[in-house]
């Protein structure tokens, strides 16, 4: 595998993501498709990458990072407003779901990268190849003391369940829509990302606590 700061390497990278963001399934995805996007010839993606699998995952790597840089950012601003005092409890957990769901009702950014990939781990015998996307958790790490500071009498492993347990929420909620307007007898505005991160801050928020 080559660098990856080459220019044609770069142009691959784009070429793949934006063809990602256009196909509905990975089968309309090839190497020909991706070449001609990129103006090279298919062989580069070998040279380069290894194989198209491991250009994909490269992609999903740097699309990923860029959700989880928002994701952080939004984190430090809501810590910085509050500051000395212990962040808003409810901006805290906006920030921490909320760029995802932003990214999944907006059909101009990278969401459908993310969901391919998802797909293709899944059905992968070998998920070894998808272990830094799938066991990249520092991002979430990084909630931890703020939310020690909102709820100090959680401990890192009750932090830690709750965290897990609102993405559970939150995946739900992006993947499983047409069961969500079932549920909720299509009264709630799925396509509008406040409500629903309003909606999804009402419910995970509780978890965060003191129970009477």
């Amino acid at each position: 595998m080559h660098g990856r700061t080459n220019p044609t390497a770069f142009r691959l990278m784009d070429a793949c993501e934006h063809l990602l963001c256009d196909v509905a399934t990975l089968e309309e995805l090839t190497a020909r498709r991706i070449a001609i996007a990129a103006h090279a010839t298919p062989s580069a993606i070998s040279y380069h990458f290894g194989s198209q699998e491991a250009l994909i995952i490269a992609v999903a790597e740097r699309v990923y990072r860029r959700l989880n840089a928002e994701r952080l950012s939004l984190l430090h601003k809501a810590v910085a407003r509050k500051a000395p005092n212990a962040p808003d409890l409810d901006e805290v957990i906006a920030a921490h779901v909320g760029p995802s769901i932003r990214w999944s009702l907006d059909p101009t950014s990278s969401y459908p990268v993310l969901s391919h990939v998802t797909s293709l781990a899944q059905r992968h015998r070998d998920v070894e190849h998808y272990r830094r996307i799938i066991d990249n958790v520092e991002h979430h790490r990084a909630f931890i003391p703020p939310l020690k500071r909102i709820a100090p009498w959680l401990d890192d492993v009750d932090i830690g369940w709750r965290l897990n347990c609102a993405l559970g929420i939150r995946s739900q909620v992006t993947r499983s829509r047409s069961r969500t307007e079932i549920l909720t007898n299509h009264a709630i505005d799925l396509d509008n990302p406040d409500i629903v991160i309003a909606r999804m801050v009402e419910v995970i928020a509780p978890m965060f606590r003191r129970q009477n």
